[in-house]
């Protein structure tokens, strides 16, 4: 899917899709005994609504007109039984028909939520978290209306209007009839209306998804805006979003304002035929007072339905839009699919390795060319070059959060796509440079939810990375409060965090995605031998800022436009004289002898490669 078609997703579609229907009934199944229930509890609720005009029709043919006074008091009590009745069944109806409507709220909102964890970073790249976001609360809110009430509404206008048509012929034909005469014409009302609400609803919906979209994204990085004094610009943006979403509501209420008068007009012309005609009939002594006090009452019951209906038709169209953009969602298939026989993921024994790995984030603009390196076991090997070089694509692809384009990437032998992809990630451990810290406290963020892990491990990993000191000197310590994405903690912090959690998951394969670039000198010196006992032991890919961290490495691999370039030790490079030697006399020559810039060089630097 690309990005046009996830915003314009809303367009798609049917007013009214069967199939759609078929597919969120599904999600009743499991709850059927409960949906049982609430459907004859609703029929209870239709038959003694119509019970009233019925009692009305005998009281007054009958104790009224013959006056018989003892028997008012039977008529009030059989009366006063039938609206308890209505009530018990109406309360059952809502309260099963509410808590049913939650469940299946529930499971539709964690089978989106899960289905987004397996998707790859890729499809995030393309989809903004805002629009994501809408998915998972708008639009699951939108079904979750139509189930608790538009489905109960729809079952219970439809029995109401094939109920009081019968007992409304019952009383008399003749003038049921006449009342039916007024159904085509809010059936023509019903149908314009609902062409026009569809395509306003959907307009809605679109214009809330880019609103929260744009919102969304403003909240993030609203450091960002203060920074660079973007409010007045941003106002102008999001004011323009606000001004199309006013517009498309207006629209709706337009399209409400006229149906709802134009039903009830219908309706005081169909009941002003049945006082003419009925009155007339009475008059001539063809139906009772009785009869035509009680098809005056059902006449009224008849007409509200039909408006309801239409309402609860407008529901309907709300909650297609929104299944088809969660169905949509949910039908995505992630672009990593596990294998159908995945390797079992043992111990590396010998070594990870790529071989011509090419990779492209679109179409054909390779960040990766022909890469191929090796990783045996127990080594450290830095990835060094300049920004845009594929060093953290190369970490990406490791942690098989994409897959590589043309190439493979082994371990000891086996293809990275046949392992167990869920085995082979809990091996590894990432240090970022950009940190990312969850809503909790110090002590749920090192141990991300894994409970094998214990507090004791938790304060040991803390005191191996030195951050210990700083979160015993916070009021809770390890209980203290994380705000979102860690914002009450200096970067150096975080990354001491990051560095802590990596140590408490004790991993086989450690990678390192430039973790101190952003560390100040005295926090970089305490953490160096954290991250020297941290890698001790373990396989480590590190992806370096400053060279002084990666000196004594096993091999230093150079990338240059997504190629490799170079590979060696440390000494082995300075000694090649390359872009490796140029990259560290950029980075030390106030540290250098006046003599070192005259060494060798194989030929000229590219200056984009003192980015590094």
């Amino acid at each position: 899917m690309t990005m046009q078609d996830f915003r314009e997703e809303e367009l798609l579609g049917k007013a009214y899709d069967a199939r759609l229907v078929r597919r969120l009934m599904r999600y009743l199944r499991p709850y059927w005994g409960a949906v049982a229930l609430t459907l004859f509890a609703l029929v209870g609720v239709e038959l003694f609504n119509l019970l009233p005009p019925q009692v009305m029709k005998w009281a007054i043919d009958g104790p009224i007109r013959h006056g018989e006074p003892s028997k008012l008091l039977l008529v009030a009590c059989v009366l006063l039984v039938v609206i308890v009745m209505r009530s018990l069944t109406g309360t059952l109806t809502e309260y099963v028909g509410s808590m049913t409507a939650q469940k299946v709220m529930r499971d539709l909102r964690h089978e989106v939520f899960a289905h987004l964890q397996e998707m790859p970073l890729s499809f995030y790249d393309r989809n903004p978290t805002g629009r994501l976001m809408t998915r998972v609360t708008s639009d699951v809110g939108v079904i979750n209306d139509f189930f608790s009430t538009g489905v109960v509404s729809i079952i219970s206008g439809v029995l109401a209007i094939a109920l009081t048509f019968t007992f409304m012929a019952l009383l008399d034909a003749r003038l049921a009839l006449l009342a039916a005469v007024m159904i085509p014409m809010l059936a023509a009302m019903g149908y314009f209306f609902s062409r026009g609400i569809r395509y306003s609803f959907r307009e809605v919906r679109r214009h809330v998804a880019r609103t929260n979209s744009y919102l969304q994204e403003n909240l993030a990085g609203m450091s960002v805006v203060q920074l660079f004094t973007r409010e007045e610009e941003n106002r102008r943006h999001y004011r323009e979003f606000n001004r199309r979403y006013r517009d498309a509501q207006i629209l709706t209420n337009f399209y409400f304002a006229v149906f709802f008068p134009g039903v009830e007009l219908i309706g005081a012309v169909g009941i002003a035929l049945v006082i003419w005609y009925g009155g007339g009939r009475y008059l001539g002594s063809a139906v009772t007072l009785g009869v035509l006090v009680a098809f005056f009452s059902y006449c009224e019951r008849f007409f509200w339905p039909l408006r309801d209906l239409s309402e609860k038709y407008n529901n309907l169209q709300q909650a297609m839009a929104s299944a088809e953009r969660i169905f949509k969602l949910l039908d995505t298939e992630p672009a990593l699919r596990p294998p159908e026989k995945p390797v079992a993921v043992l111990p590396l024994r010998e070594s990870i390795r790529l071989e011509n790995v090419w990779f492209a984030y679109q179409g054909e603009e390779y960040v990766l060319k022909e890469v191929s390196f090796e990783v045996r076991r127990g080594e450290t090997v830095a990835l060094v070059g300049a920004t845009g070089s594929g060093k953290t694509t190369i970490i990406h692809l490791l942690g098989r959060q994409y897959d590589a384009t043309r190439g493979r990437i082994t371990f000891d032998g086996v293809d990275i796509r046949e392992l167990d992809l869920a085995a082979h990630r809990r091996r590894m451990a990432l240090v970022a440079q950009d940190v990312f810290l969850f809503s909790g406290d110090i002590a749920s963020n090192v141990r991300l939810g894994e409970e094998r892990i214990s507090d004791e491990q938790v304060e040991a990993a803390a005191r191996s990375v030195n951050a210990h000191p700083f979160i015993s000197r916070l009021p809770k310590g390890y209980a203290a409060p994380v705000a979102e994405r860690g914002s009450t903690f200096s970067t150096g912090q975080r990354q001491l965090l990051s560095f802590a959690r990596a140590l408490a998951f004790d991993p086989e394969l450690l990678l390192l995605d430039e973790a101190t670039s952003s560390i100040d000198t005295h926090t970089e010196h305490l953490i160096q031998e954290a991250v020297a006992r941290l890698m001790a032991g373990r396989t480590s890919i590190v992806v370096a800022h400053r060279l002084s961290t990666i000196q004594h490495s096993d091999r230093i691999v150079v990338l240059h436009h997504g190629r490799v370039r170079e590979v060696g030790t440390h000494q082995e490079l300075l000694d090649l004289g390359g872009i490796y030697r140029r990259l560290y006399e950029l980075q030390y020559r106030d540290q250098l002898p006046s003599n070192a810039t005259t060494a060798k060089n194989t030929g000229s630097i590219p200056v984009e490669a003192s980015n590094a």
